[in-house]
């Protein structure tokens, strides 16, 4: 159900799982064909295009109308970017978020600024709009509101400075604690890898997604402390978490979408999880998102979730 861009935007966001009222899903109509190596940012795209297996327009167009079809299905306001010829605008979830009744104007990285403009009449609807300061560097991905705790995925400076890849710093934390006194900011330090997709947790939803009312997906080998592992095991608890192994989290079986508590949006060949989703009682819509999926993101990269009840 495509949403009317006339009216103000009531936006409220407290955690991963609610009922999904209205959402932002990003556009492949034009996404720029395969790009030239050096304008890869991330290590999976840059390995497809090597191998000359990058996705076409068609197959990344198919895939982005499978998800809409099934917001559709369950009565979801959609709203879109404006074009802009040959931008890549799928991945919506990056360049804004929402935390509670906010809307945060993130600092992205430079390749990725231009797709801010492509939303800027979603979010002139909105009321409330805080924008990140210039030292703070963030992208959706690695922000997750979950209740009483903001989880967010970042770098110490020693691995933002180093890393292509890492894309949320120390300074984002700090940020987010101090303007969303409401939340107990839990920040996650996550391993990075400019050169092995295997090996990179390229934002928090790449190793870690809440879902349900109290259950996780978790890939442990993303996280860079233990302590931070420890943490979400005791957090949701032994029985309530799906682990997934170092190859399902390169096809991103941690980033799946939820439409509510029971009902989850899958890629169809996600075989093993979506089996294990079904016997702990969800309701799992499958959709075919393999193609996106070689950019090194998936259904809950090119969302924006703006309402949930």
């Amino acid at each position: 159900m495509l949403a009317n861009d006339f009216n103000m935007i009531s936006v409220n966001i407290k955690n991963e799982t609610a009922q999904l009222e209205s959402v932002v899903l990003g556009t492949a109509d034009s996404f720029g064909g395969t790009p030239k190596l050096e304008d890869c940012y991330d290590p999976k795209s840059r390995m497809f295009v090597e191998k000359n297996e990058f996705p076409s327009q068609s197959d990344v167009s198919a895939d982005m109308e499978s998800l809409l079809s099934v917001f559709n299905k369950y009565n979801i306001s959609v709203y879109r970017p404006k074009l802009i010829e040959g931008l890549n605008q799928i991945f919506s979830r990056d360049i804004g978020f929402v935390i509670g009744d906010t809307y945060v104007y993130p600092k992205i990285i430079e390749n990725r600024r231009e797709e801010l403009q492509a939303i800027q009449h979603i979010v002139d609807q909105i009321k409330n709009v805080v924008f990140m300061p210039e030292n703070a560097s963030s992208e959706g991905g690695d922000v997750m509101p979950h209740n009483e705790y903001l989880f967010v995925g970042y770098s110490e400076e020693e691995d933002f400075g180093k890393y292509e890849v890492a894309r949320t710093n120390k300074a984002a934390i700090d940020f987010f604690s101090e303007t969303f006194t409401n939340c107990i900011v839990k920040g996650f330090e996550l391993n990075k890898s400019d050169d092995n997709p295997k090996y990179n947790a390229l934002h928090l939803d790449c190793c870690f997604q809440p879902i349900g009312a109290n259950s996780a997906l978790i890939y442990e080998a993303g996280f860079k402390n233990k302590e931070d592992v420890d943490f979400l095991i005791n957090y949701f608890g032994e029985e309530n978490l799906i682990r997934i192994s170092r190859q399902e989290m390169y096809e991103m079986n941690s980033n799946i979408f939820s439409i509510s508590t029971d009902v989850v949006v899958s890629e169809k060949g996600f075989t093993r999880l979506n089996n294990e989703l079904r016997k702990r009682g969800f309701t799992v819509e499958e959709v075919r998102y393999s193609e996106i999926s070689k950019m090194e993101g998936l259904l809950r990269c090119s969302t924006l979730p703006l309402k949930r009840k």
